[in-house]
């Protein structure tokens, strides 16, 4: 696998290694000893996570907060995603900048995320099958999320908003200005 650092420290996008014959091909999506060594510290996920969705699809810009934080591994199998991060950790110097990545399953990236980050994506395809890893278990108390269209975050979602389908709850998403503090 390739390991590619980004801008925001800690968040890195991985390929595979993939071995292509006339049968098909095979990669090895997860190695727990390589994935540490590369991350420079022992990851432990403890919860797998799906989602299906169309073509214009929004979910996002998602986090838990405090004690329930989660660092995810996201990647696609089925389709293409923009996939997004967003450093929220207090005292970062890249503190409110974002990453974008486009993840598909012609690609087989992932992406890695710490703690300390919102998440999102746009489903670019007609489908995507979406899943990822959580370093910690989901706690609704600790939901938190940013919106997506903060002109302050300036995320630029490849598609125009006439073409957004956004959950009501995504909608009501707070920007960052109005955020206060989301425990990082």
């Amino acid at each position: 696998m390739t390991i590619v650092p980004t801008l925001l420290e800690g968040c890195i996008v991985i390929t595979p290694r993939i071995f292509n014959d006339d049968r098909g091909y095979f990669f090895e999506s997860y190695n727990e000893q390589n994935f540490n060594k590369a991350l420079g510290y022992q990851a432990n996920f403890v919860q797998d996570n799906q989602s299906y969705s169309t073509k214009g699809v929004l979910r996002g810009l998602h986090l838990q907060k405090g004690e329930h934080a989660q660092a995810k591994l996201v990647r696609v199998t089925k389709g293409e995603v923009l996939d997004v991060a967003v450093d929220l950790r207090t005292g970062s110097p890249t503190y409110g900048q974002h990453f974008s990545v486009k993840l598909s399953e012609e690609n087989n990236q992932q992406l890695f995320i710490p703690r300390g980050f919102a998440h999102g994506f746009i489903v670019l395809s007609d489908v995507a099958v979406f899943q990822y890893k959580c370093d910690n278990y989901y706690n609704k108390t600790a939901e938190g999320g940013l919106h997506y269209a903060d002109p302050e975050l300036n995320i630029d979602w490849g598609m125009s908003a006439t073409e957004l389908l956004v959950s009501e709850k995504d909608l009501e998403l707070p920007f960052l200005k109005d955020a206060g503090d989301l425990g990082f």
